[in-house]
Order: C-alpha cells, then sequence, then structure tokens
C-alpha cells in the first residue's frame, strides 16, 4: 500500500511541475514574441522617419497581448517589453497595460501591472526618486518615483489624472508563497 501510494504522489508532484514548467515555458515564449514585434515595429518606425513619411497616430485600438511598449528601469535592472491587457495569458508575456488607462507619457494615469514572480520580482527594490523610462512608439518619457505604498488587494487604489502619471502595481508580499493579500503602488 505504501508503494502505491508513494507512486501517485511521485506521480502528482510530476504531474504538477510539468504543469508550472510549462506555464513559464509559454510565457517566455510569449515574452520573447513580444520582444521581437517591439522590435520590428522599432525598425519599421526608424525606416519611416528617415524615409520622412507621416504615418499618423499611433495607439488607436489595439489588440490584447499586443506590445504597446518598454519598461526600461536602470536602478533594479528592469527592461521588458509590455503588452496591451492584464489577463492571464499577457501577464505570462510580460508587464500589461491596463486597457482604458493612458498610454505612458500621455496625459492621465497609466498603469501597468506585473506578477510579483515574473516580471516585477524586483520591484520592491524601487526607491523614491529612482528613475524610470517609458517607450511607445511616439515617445520616449522618463519619471521619478514619487510615491509607493502598500493597500490591501480589493481596495481602490488607482484614480484618474489629468497630468501624465505611471503607476506601476504588483502582488505584495514579494517573496510570499500563495495568493498575496496585499498590493505594491508605485506612482511617478
Amino acid at each position: 500500500m505504501r508503494r502505491r501510494v508513494g507512486a501517485l504522489l511521485f506521480l502528482l508532484g510530476a504531474a504538477l511541475l510539468l504543469h508550472v514548467g510549462s506555464t513559464y515555458a509559454r510565457g517566455a515564449r510569449a515574452r520573447s514574441d513580444a520582444r521581437t514585434a517591439w522590435e520590428r515595429a522599432e525598425a519599421r518606425r526608424a525606416v519611416r522617419e528617415a524615409s520622412l513619411i507621416d504615418v499618423g497616430g499611433e495607439e488607436g485600438l489595439v489588440r490584447r497581448g499586443a506590445p504597446i511598449g518598454r519598461l526600461i528601469v536602470p536602478s533594479i535592472g528592469l527592461d521588458e517589453v509590455v503588452v496591451e491587457g492584464v489577463g492571464d495569458d499577457e501577464l505570462n508575456a510580460g508587464p500589461g497595460h491596463l486597457p482604458g488607462s493612458a498610454f505612458p507619457g500621455d496625459a492621465g494615469n497609466a498603469v501597468i501591472s506585473a506578477h510579483r514572480d515574473r516580471h516585477f520580482s524586483t520591484l520592491g527594490d524601487l526607491k523614491i526618486g529612482d528613475t524610470v523610462y517609458t517607450e511607445t512608439a511616439s515617445r520616449r518619457t522618463s519619471w521619478i518615483v514619487t510615491t509607493r505604498r502598500v493597500v490591501r488587494a480589493g481596495k481602490p487604489a488607482l484614480f484618474s489624472t489629468e497630468e501624465p502619471v505611471l503607476t506601476l502595481t504588483t502582488c505584495w508580499p514579494l517573496r510570499l508563497v500563495g495568493a498575496a493579500p496585499d498590493r505594491l503602488i508605485i506612482e511617478a
């Protein structure tokens, strides 16, 4: 009986490891695809600018999962391509831009979220006064971190603004195993 229970537990553990491993592999593939798509778009933009062709506005309707920009935080070694959307698939690929929030650099609150155990694993090291950079098709913006706070999950924490604001969010605490009770909110 012990051998059967042991074998069953071994198979269950192997199945769980396979599931987690495949989830991370799909995320790594989606992250790579988003970075490649961003680099191709950057190259096309450079060619258009060199040819002096007016391409008009850039941000119209963006499909979920499409790369919309880059988030660079030198002080914590973060350089990620941001995708549109905050669903499971999008957050598995990289930090996600909250649909309906402003695009980074535009007037309003641009909200970018990511998983604490993946793309924002070092976000807890970001300090007030640190510099954050965002790049979209139309602009590169530098931001200074002004606010850092922790709020309970489910509590209102994101607000609209008139001036450009960048809000980065992730679950808190960063190193907790399981569902996190709080959210880390960083504004710049």
